[in-house]
């Protein structure tokens, strides 16, 4: 995926595994070869049995008996914004549960994926400027806020804080103010459409491979992101010691100069690395309004003119140690050789609370269920076991798929020398092998859906190029739809990386870009307006197919090497003793 937000991509790479060599094989005999290595998955049938019958009557189902829309409307707008941990959050878990089973999936259940933090969600938030005129702000509280127990009217001031040693300049001069945090960010004038469909051209790209070896500009991200983490753990106690009435931070920009005029809400948005937790939480109220509103009052007081900001905060805590779920169910497999091996399907359920979490990622949740109901009003039979799964918690780091995979797949344990437990987990390095458990060789694939509403164009293989032939072969009839890409590249922020990182065959579909970077993720505009009805059949149609298509072949989709990520950077160090005359 297009970068989700700096947290979630930064996880993105660190989950990503690396390759191993024929050397790391340890086996017994060929039935107990490592995952990636044994002979059923090498051994892969050169023409693919596609039945153009089951193409017809999916195709047939899903774009002229599409029920996608319903329940976009019904997880959108009659549930709303889902953030982790939230009420919305469980209706949402609740809800789809239960629409699984009425459409006849079985073993609908959550399934528990450890502890999240606080239950949080915002009741209403305004904020005005009353002095020296009158202005109505575009403005939420931002997540885990704790609330200003009624209107708060106060002076603002202005604080500018990039470094450790700017917090001594405002020392005593900031209690009882409104603060505005941040220096204002330059408004870019928009030069290319917010709008955009992926051209043949854009595609054709797309199939390129580019070797670039190390991601330099991923390592500066981390290290602004380390040290931005660093900077905002000083300022939370500075502000709540000098007791500020509260504080409103500026709404980030998007991609082509995107965030004018609407907000963005997410970790952008939010003080400190985990606010949802009862020992990290932020002591004062705190909200985000659109650039155009703290621009005019950053100005205002650079020039000297007191500005009086009224502001209202209403939100409500539901609880210290809330846990996350997963809505997990299933269509049974039938062929007694094969009936124990799964092939996936999903997206993540829950979303920030600006907008109703539409295109992050109620699309790709309602298309996985729509799948679901295909495949069932169809009476499909599958050979395999088909397995839907929405999982939340993805916007803080992957949790719900990340702890779904370490309970039934297997994981890797992470550094705990004292530099590295100063990271966020999905920093910290890896420090063993993966630790794999019996379920992980059960699974063939998993399917996901997370950009946007765009129309599928075509499937990202991260980097295992031994599907390339077998999904050319399924999306040769599904030319009249837009499906003709295939790219080796390797996509991030979302679910399937936590199957990748277990050796297991995640994909992510090429989708057509639409406004999804540009206006709606993560935005007050992300809302069921913006959701495209014909792309969204498009969709479901499509990973239909290739759920059917996984479900009903001979042999499990083949794996890439078993990855060995305790082993990523020995094996990135260059090699010694390369120069003959050089003096030690």
């Amino acid at each position: 995926m297009v970068l989700k937000r700096t947290m979630i991509f930064i996880a993105a790479v660190i989950l990503t595994p690396c390759g191993s060599g024929a050397a790391d094989k340890k086996q017994s005999k060929a039935t107990d070869s490592q995952p990636g290595w044994n002979d059923a998955q090498m051994q892969q049938p050169a023409t693919e049995s596609i039945d153009l019958n089951a193409y017809n009557a999916i195709r047939e189902e899903g774009l002229q008996h599409s029920h996608v829309m319903d329940y976009a409307g019904g997880l959108t707008d009659g549930i709303g914004p889902r953030l982790t941990g939230s009420p919305n959050m469980a209706k949402a878990n609740a809800w789809t549960r239960d629409q699984l089973t009425k459409m006849g999936c079985v073993n609908a259940h959550l399934e528990d994926w450890g502890e999240f933090g606080m239950g949080w969600q915002q009741l209403n938030t305004w904020v005005r400027m009353t002095e020296p005129d009158t202005a109505v702000f575009v403005a939420q509280a931002t997540p885990w806020s704790p609330a200003t127990h009624g209107p708060v009217t106060a002076q603002a001031i202005s604080a500018v804080i990039e470094d450790e040693k700017d917090i001594a300049k405002y020392k005593g001069k900031l209690s009882g103010k409104i603060v505005l945090l941040g220096a204002m960010r330059a408004v870019p004038v928009p030069d290319k459409p917010f709008f955009e469909r992926y051209s043949d051209k854009d595609l054709r790209e797309l199939e390129t491979l580019p070797v670039n070896g190390r991601d330099l500009d991923m390592e500066a991200r981390i290290e602004r992101y380390v040290k931005r983490s660093k900077l905002t753990s000083l300022v939370i106690p500075f502000l709540a010691e000098e007791k500020v009435a509260g504080v409103i931070v500026p709404s980030r920009d998007s991609s082509n100069g995107g965030g004018t005029g609407i907000i963005f809400d997410d970790n952008s948005a939010a003080l400190g690395r985990t606010p949802y937790h009862k020992d990290m939480a932020v002591p004062f109220p705190v909200v985000v309004t659109q650039i155009e509103s703290y621009g005019r009052v950053f100005r205002l007081l650079e020039n000297h003119v007191p500005v009086s900001l009224e502001m209202n905060v209403e939100t409500k805590f539901t609880g210290d140690h809330e846990h996350g779920f997963d809505t997990v169910a299933e269509i049974p497999g039938t062929d007694p050789q094969l009936k124990d091996e799964v092939v996936m399907v999903g997206g993540h359920l829950d979303s920030w609370i600006a907008g109703t979490g539409a295109t992050d990622n109620g699309a790709g949740s309602v298309v996985a269920m729509e799948v679901m109901r295909i495949l069932n009003a169809l009476a499909i039979k599958p050979r395999r076991t088909i397995r839907i799964a929405l999982w939340s918690g993805e916007e803080q780091g992957l949790f719900g798929s990340k702890g779904y995979a370490a309970q039934h797949f297997g994981s890797f344990p992470l550094s705990t020398t004292p530099e590295q437990m100063e990271l966020p987990e999905f920093l910290r390095k890896p420090a063993g092998p993966l630790a794999l458990k019996p379920e992980q060789k059960l699974i063939s694939t998993y399917f996901n859906v997370d950009n946007g509403t765009g129309k599928i164009r075509g499937i990202y293989t991260q980097g295992n190029a031994a599907v390339d032939h077998i999904f050319e072969q399924w999306m040769a009839p599904l030319k009249d739809l837009g499906v003709t890409t295939i790219t080796n590249r390797n996509t991030g922020g979302t679910d399937h990386l936590s199957f990748d990182a277990v050796g297991i065959p995640g994909f992510q579909f090429i989708q057509d870009p639409m406004d999804y970077e540009t206006r709606t993720h993560h935005s007050n505009m992300d809302t069921h307006e913006r959701l495209q009805a014909a792309d969204l059949k498009q969709i479901a149609v499509v990973e239909a197919i290739f759920v059917y298509n996984a479900a009903l072949r001979d042999r499990m989709i083949p794996r890439k090497p078993l990855p060995h990520p305790e082993r990523l950077e020995e094996q990135n160090k260059p090699l010694p003793d390369i120069y003959p005359t050089a003096i030690k």
